[in-house]
């Protein structure tokens, strides 16, 4: 395995300058700053503003991400709209922003994937000693990553130590004994926070000491167990929907033992339902070329096989993918209740991520899913970023 110190010395920024310091007490200001690295299309990036956050510089390395990113960012927002920095961020100088509040990304998960080679420090790809880099060149208030749940894998559990040791000590490695950042680590579904996609993710996240401690994560807001209820015990799913009522024949044989347990525990769910695609796509209509929301053309049907089984109507979405080849069909596919399936169309999949009708997404259909899959839930980011926001207010 290659050295994680051996990769941050291995390129030297050439980016200088990009930003202006600030005082370590800008949050007085009456606004938190932020700077994100591997910013993709820029669906954290609005989970975060939702949160608080001004951002003041986006860095993405693919073409069209920041194609998206400048249509979304900078031609709406005028003066006051992030820098977009198209560049790769092992040759960018962070030191211009040192103190800024957040520092905020997802570094690349492939090398962590189960669905990857699974070779950690040893891909190419891997990004967490730019994410450290960072940390150490902008001393933050507070840091937030975001990546695949594959870190939490055994096989990377030595690597995983080393990288939360290293963001502890502020990105440094010739000061063990000195504590920088108190650092948590996450493992959260995003469904379980209002998004209509099972996705799981681990967050890494961050406050410097001199800022208060961080309060336990906030609880889940949304469950399967409610979702279960709405649809099989009350009705309410279907009403809500205008559908008729399945009968009791029809419960999935998983749904039905699910349902058995939950009774046996006479421990009623207290959160909201689980969102489905059909949540999520209500009021968009049937994909037309006529569409009055952009992104919503038919891409046709999709075929499903062993693995390839795309996302049932009626429940959350599984989880969307960006593959390196293409984009995978199985996750970004829609299934309805006769069993026909075709693919998400760009405006689908981006409700299914969060992002309102407003948010443009130029380019081809295939980009368009390629950043999607990459995204972080809008929900997701925003509940992160209030439980970030609590302690440095």
């Amino acid at each position: 395995m290659r050295s994680l110190e051996g990769q941050i010395e291995k390129h030297t920024p050439v980016i200088v300058g990009v930003g202006t310091e600030f005082p370590l007490d800008s949050a007085n200001n009456g606004r938190l700053n932020c700077i994100e690295l591997f910013a993709g299309c820029g669906a954290m990036a609005v989970g975060l503003k939702n949160a608080g956050f001004h951002h003041l510089a986006l860095a993405e390395f693919n073409t069209a991400a920041c194609k998206t990113l400048r249509m979304n960012y900078q031609d709406v927002q005028g003066t006051h709209s992030p820098l977009v920095l198209e560049a790769d961020v092992r040759t960018i100088d962070w030191s211009g922003y040192r103190g800024v509040d957040l520092v905020a990304g997802g570094p690349p998960c492939q090398p962590f994937s189960n669905g990857g080679r699974g070779a950690g420090a040893d891909d190419a790809r891997d990004m967490w000693p730019e994410a450290i880099r960072a940390v150490r060149e902008m001393q933050p208030r507070a840091f937030l990553f975001e990546n695949v749940k594959g870190l939490l894998r055994p096989a990377f559990s030595a690597y995983l130590s080393h990288i939360l040791r290293r963001l502890g000590q502020g990105g440094f490695e010739n000061s063990p004994n000195v504590s920088r950042y108190r650092v948590t680590l996450v493992k959260v579904n995003a469904a379980d926070y209002g998004a209509p996609q099972k996705r799981e993710r681990v967050l890494v996240v961050g406050i410097r000491v001199d800022c208060d401690s961080l309060s336990p994560f906030p609880a889940k807001t949304h469950s399967e167990h409610q979702l279960l209820v709405d649809k099989w015990m009350t009705g309410e799913y279907w009403h809500h929907h205008g559908l008729p009522r399945p009968n009791a024949d029809k419960i999935p044989r998983a749904a039905y033992t699910k349902l058995r347990k939950m009774m046996e525990a006479a421990e009623p769910p207290n959160e909201a339902a689980w969102l489905t695609c059909r949540d999520a796509f209500r009021g968009l209509g049937a994909p037309s070329f006529d569409a009055v929301v952009s992104g919503h053309e038919p891409r046709g049907a999709g075929k499903q096989y062993e693995g390839h089984t795309g996302s049932l109507i009626d429940e959350p979405a599984k989880t969307l993918k960006a593959g390196v080849h293409g984009v995978p069909g199985g996750e970004n596919m829609l299934v309805d209740l006769d069993g026909t399936s075709r693919h998400f169309t760009a405006r689908e999949a981006s409700r299914l991520q969060g992002l309102p009708d407003t948010f443009e997404l130029p380019g081809t259909w295939s980009q368009a899913m390629r950043q999607l899959g990459n995204a972080v839930p809008v929900q997701l980011a925003a509940v992160a970023g209030r439980w970030i926001v609590s302690a440095l207010r």
